[in-house]
């Protein structure tokens, strides 16, 4: 009689909590010899997953973090589709013009009723940015070559407080970065600093509607009539992008007078996140230009399909077509109504957070009550402790917040952040200003870092020396050290 017995592959099929593969080191470098069931990849990929931080948590992003089960269905039905095949997806190309259509209407973009907008979707604002930079410098460069002058020194002017897109754009594609330096109790772009250093390689001023480090919108319109004095002046057309990555869905739904998009005649460009407060997942952007000519048609690919020309301008070929779809849902989803009370409660808890941080008297306030949802805030005495012992306390309870020092030249100025998005309830600020009270509660009673590290840093000599030294070292020397240490931490994270 012969026994039955279990064969090696079905051991591993009905392996238990995928015992059998997670003895062994999870594959880091080389691809494993032999394949695993389903179950088991997915029980050791998940398990490595908990250890990552809860999105909702994370305060430190602008991204979304919720959609609606709807949207998460219709995301899932086309993550299949590659956005690419216009002639098999000719109705998500026909979604990604309407959105096109609607953003530039409320940008007031000088097109008819029945007239389409010029713009398109991107992977994020970056890619729109790229987009946005390439067209300027050609446009630059027609102007120049019209005129016999030379086209090899174009440049950018911006605030020290762009993002890292901005420097990415001028080294990738060889244009220089003119920064206006900040400072202290200043932390956005002074309009006319930065029409000074305008000169006749400038192919473009970037303002930004919605800082990265504060919230604060830039002054566009001061910028606009600035330049258009120089322009006439000097006969450049020096142009303006606004890079409204994160204000671009919040300024036309709270700040309907605000004037700062293509209402003023220089300016030319606008990209805006979708996956910020337009509301939809990772990643998608959109960008738009004020009309046909200011985006130079050699840039422009021609895809005819189903007998219509389809005009394509995109730095990459394949991408999804699920945010695109997920960004038409929100807007006939929420129409204009629904933006604007999303970002009215967004702003309201920024409120009541900003309010429960005055309160404990530790903090100044940094962000403006006009701008994105967010709270930034310093510490007033920073001799003891520092906002980065803040933020490293508050990862205990699950907050995600992040602290940074400030560009040049407000560089020794060290600010925590928090975002608020639309899964930021009022419940959740209440319960973060309940953490940071206890946090601050705990490290008043822990031994000054800040003296140990002081101490660590100074030359090695007698007791005496040392005292000195470390009683000279100013707060910009202890947020230098700060600075490189969280820079040194993200680096190995990458």
């Amino acid at each position: 009689m012969v026994l039955a017995t279990n064969s090696d592959s079905d051991e591993h099929l009905h392996s238990t909590f995928a015992s059998r593969y997670v003895r062994a080191v999870v594959p880091r470098f080389k691809m494993p010899d032999h394949c695993m069931p389903k179950d088991a990849a997915y029980q050791v990929i998940n398990d490595e997953l908990m250890l990552d931080g809860n999105p909702r948590l994370n305060l430190a992003s602008f991204v979304t973090t919720w959609m609606e089960p709807e949207c998460d269905k219709l995301i899932m039905d086309s993550v299949n589709k590659n956005y690419v095949d216009m002639d098999e997806y000719p109705v998500t190309t026909e979604l990604q013009n309407r959105c096109v259509n609607m953003i530039a209407n409320f940008f007031h973009a000088p097109v008819g009723e029945d007239e389409a907008a010029i713009g398109c979707g991107t992977v994020g604002s970056s890619e729109a940015i790229m987009l946005a930079g390439l067209a300027f410098k050609r446009k630059w460069q027609h102007r120049r070559k019209a005129q016999g002058l030379p086209i090899d020194k174009p440049n950018i002017v911006t605030g020290a407080n762009v993002q890292v897109c901005w420097e990415k754009f001028a080294r990738y594609f060889e244009v220089e970065l003119k920064e206006v330096k900040l400072s202290e109790d200043y932390y956005v772009m002074d309009p006319a600093k930065a029409v000074e250093m305008v000169d006749e390689n400038t192919i473009c001023v970037a303002a930004i509607l919605g800082s990265t480090l504060t919230g604060e919108f830039e002054d566009v319109k001061q910028l606009n009539d600035l330049l258009a004095e120089k322009n006439a002046e000097t006969g450049w057309e020096t142009p303006i992008h606004v890079d409204a990555a994160s204000g671009g869905f919040i300024a036309p739904f709270l700040y309907p007078d605000l004037e700062w998009d293509f209402r003023l005649p220089w300016v030319k460009s606008i990209n805006v996140s979708g996956h910020k407060y337009g509301l939809v997942y990772a990643g998608v952007g959109w960008v738009v230009w004020r009309t046909k000519d200011d985006l130079p048609e050699e840039l422009v690919f021609h895809i005819n399909y189903l007998g219509a020309d389809q005009p394509t301008f995109t730095l990459n070929f394949s991408k999804g077509s699920s945010q695109i779809i997920a960004q038409y849902y929100q807007f006939i989803r929420l129409g204009f109504e629904g933006y604007k009370n999303i970002m009215e409660n967004c702003m309201d808890n920024a409120r009541r957070l900003r309010e429960g941080i005055e309160m404990t008297g530790k903090f100044n306030i940094v962000s403006k009550d006009i701008g994105v949802p967010l709270v930034a805030f310093s510490l007033k005495d920073s001799s003891k402790h520092t906002v980065f012992e803040i933020a490293e306390s508050l990862r205990k309870f699950g907050w995600i917040i992040p602290a940074y020092t400030m560009p040049a030249d407000a560089q020794h100025i060290a600010v925590l952040r928090v975002v608020i998005r639309e899964d930021f309830s009022r419940g959740l600020a209440d319960r973060l200003i309940t953490h940071i009270i206890q946090v601050l509660k705990e490290i008043e009673g822990l031994p000054s870092r800040i003296a140990h590290l002081a101490a660590a840093a100074a030359v090695s000599g007698d007791d005496e020396e040392v005292k000195v030294k470390t009683a000279k070292m100013s707060l910009e020397d202890i947020t230098k050290y700060w600075k490189r240490l969280v820079e040194h931490k993200r680096n190995i994270v990458c």
